[in-house]
């Protein structure tokens, strides 16, 4: 890059390539140093800190790359966000309900996250999920607040019902929502062997349906909740036990990150109806669970992509309470009290994984040599004679030539009619072709696919440090696209273009789709490494699910995480530290029994000094080196 080309470079160009205003959620910008910083709510400039300098904070306390960054005022600010636009909502419209919201454990179990909700959600009696009895007991551990709800899904089993059953006993708002028809009968007999009078909700299944990834959490064919028909059975039930007054909840799920407000809306529409239906058959419920699918736009395109929504948060909760009114309006029925389990919103933005790049491959050429040597393969005259006779008006058909041939010369040295330092030449002819092409394909208005996949073909390996299947599980799996971008010299010009991949030895460790206005971009901005000068990436909204839904593939465990506060004036402390997980705890977690391996490995080592391969100062060496293995970080460590 000239001088020239670096003047011409500068924040805002950055900001806008990697899309931050449009992903950020007001939390984010690029500083004039080139460094990204972070806010404690949006607009708050004031109060903003560099995400670099955090990181040089984690590096001088001891803690390797990677390393999970939480923010925990962004938490406190989404927290907020949500009770108060609702509240705002239901002001301006006029809406005589309230508003309760209820975190779902399993969104980010970690026991931190779980008592900053409940710490920040006390002041609006915002409440939990259960789905598993384990999360059950995580929830009535961890909340204090009475007023608020404790949402108890999945599927109960008697020992789950009774400690539902304990939890209203001991004046939890618990409420113990029946998702299918065989929990009803058990939590009667339970309710009376306990002499427990339950908080029931009802899962319904609706005919609406929302489109994505997780469509089928919704929808006639949905795994749990009750037809129209299994309702009707339910309310009989309860009624013929004298129980009917307990029914104060209907809930249902369309499914997760819903990204058309459209879906959204027509679902309220349809649960309002069952509500009303409810209503007039005699139950006194109070509370409509919309269940969760308030999206993060974690592309910025504000669209109804997988990866975006088509709304605004105002635009959520209007919609909604609108909704509501309208539809029970006509039957005269009182505004309920409007529960949503939204946890992604809540919690995505306030995560940060952040690691090292610790190597770079480029799919470049070496240079040519002037002429080819006499008596080569014509294979490879012919690929030599295509690129000196490359122009922008025969790029297509040099392409074609270039490809044909390469794949000639791999055919012959297959077959050994070609000497290996010929196959070398026909490859270093090939790149070469390709490189030059894939400049001039940059001069033409409407390229071919194939000459526009060449960015792709020709972009750098970048090897990072972490792994896809333990930090960005949904990455791998279902292709969810999250913000990703460098940290730091964002004043400079990006001028490689790279795929990420991490240090697991797996073909499917790698981050090859990226956000971008037009779609999904198949390389990532880059800039060239610098020697002795770590270069740090960062994947955002990283917050939600990610967590625990990792696995150990190549005994990668959890990384570092640590959490800072931001303060009044730009500064910012470090409220907590956690070591991600040691070689000897992943090993454990395997059924290993690391302090059995360290003595078998050290009979190991004697054995060789018995039979004179090592001396016995060697083996103490070596002993130690493998009990510090054990003790360390699973990741790179510099």
């Amino acid at each position: 890059m000239n001088y020239n080309t670096m003047e011409r470079w500068n924040i805002n160009k950055s900001s806008d390539l990697y899309g931050v205003s449009e992903w950020g959620g007001g939390y984010f910008f690029v500083a004039d140093n080139g460094d990204m910083m972070v806010m404690p709510e949006p607009g708050a400039t004031g109060r903003a800190v560099s995400i670099a300098e955090i990181a040089r904070g984690i590096r001088e306390r001891g803690f390797d790359m990677p390393v999970l960054l939480r923010i925990e005022n962004i938490l406190d600010a989404q927290i907020t966000s949500l009770n108060e636009t609702f509240r705002s909502a239901m002001e301006e419209l006029g809406y005589t309900g309230a508003f309760m919201g209820a975190y779902p454990i399993k969104v980010n179990q970690q026991q931190q996250v779980v008592e900053k909700i409940a710490q920040f959600g006390s002041r609006y009696h915002h409440g939990l999920e259960a789905g598993s009895k384990a999360e059950l007991i995580a929830a009535m551990g961890m909340m204090r607040d009475k007023k608020a709800v404790l949402i108890c899904n999945g599927y109960k089993d008697e020992e789950f019902i009774d400690l539902g059953l304990y939890a209203t006993k001991i004046g939890f708002t618990c409420i113990l929502v029946v998702e299918m028809p065989d929990e009803l009968p058990l939590i009667i007999a339970r309710s009376k062997a306990l002499n427990a009078k339950p908080i029931l909700g009802i899962r319904i299944k609706l005919s609406a349906q929302a489109g994505g990834h997780w469509s089928e959490s919704g929808g006639e064919r949905s795994i749990f909740g009750l037809n129209t028909s299994q309702i009707i059975q339910a309310v009989d039930l309860l009624a013929s036990a004298g129980m009917l007054d307990c029914l104060k909840l209907v809930h249902y799920h369309l499914g997760s990150q819903i990204s058309n407000i459209r879906e959204i809306r027509t679902a309220v529409n349809e649960a309002c109806r069952v509500y009303a239906g409810l209503i007039r058959e005699g139950a006194q419920v109070e509370y409509l669970d919309l269940g969760g699918g308030l999206a993060v736009d974690y592309d910025g395109s504000q669209s109804n992509f997988l990866s975006s929504r088509n709304y605004t948060l105002k635009e959520y909760c209007t919609d909604i309470i609108e909704a509501v009114m309208t539809s029970l309006s006509d039957d005269g029925i009182a505004h309920p009290i409007i529960v949503t389990e939204s946890g992604r919103a809540l919690v995505a933005y306030y995560s940060i994984l952040l690691f090292n790049i610790l190597d770079v491959t480029r799919f470049h050429a070496d240079p040519l040599p002037e002429k080819l040597p006499e008596g080569c393969p014509s294979q490879l005259e012919y690929m030599h004679q295509a690129l000196k006779d490359l122009t922008i008006r025969n790029i297509q058909e040099v392409l074609n030539d270039a490809i044909f041939y390469r794949d000639e010369t791999r055919r012959l040295f297959q077959t050994g009619q070609i000497s290996l330092r010929e196959r070398s030449l026909a490859e270093q002819l090939f790149w070469t072709t390709i490189n030059e092409i894939n400049r001039l394909a940059g001069e033409l208005k409407n390229p071919s696919t194939e000459l526009t996949d060449l960015d792709r073909v020709l972009s750098d390996f970048y090897y990072c440090n972490f792994s896809v299947f333990q930090s960005l599980p949904d990455s791998w799996a279902i292709g969810q696209l999250f913000p990703i971008m460098p940290i730091h010299r964002l004043d400079e010009e990006p001028t490689r273009k790279g795929i990420l991949a991490d240090i697991t030895c797996d073909c499917d460790g790698k981050i090859d789709q990226f956000i971008d206005k037009r779609g999904v971009k198949r390389y990532l901005p880059l800039h060239e490494l610098r020697p002795y000068e770590e270069y740090i990436l960062g994947v955002f909204l990283v917050g939600a699910y990610q967590e625990t839904l990792g696995d150990l593939h190549n005994l990668l465990g959890d990384t570092n995480v640590v959490t800072i506060r931001i303060q009044d004036r730009g500064e910012f402390e470090f409220v907590s530290e956690q070591e991600g997980d040691t070689v000897a705890e992943v090993l454990s977690y395997v059924q290993y029994d690391p302090r059995r391996l360290f003595v078998r490995f050290r009979e190991t080592a004697e054995q060789a000094v018995r039979d004179g391969k090592i001396s016995a100062q060697e083996r103490r060496g070596i002993v130690e080196a493998y009990e510090a293995g054990l003790r360390g970080y699973t990741y790179f460590e510099r």
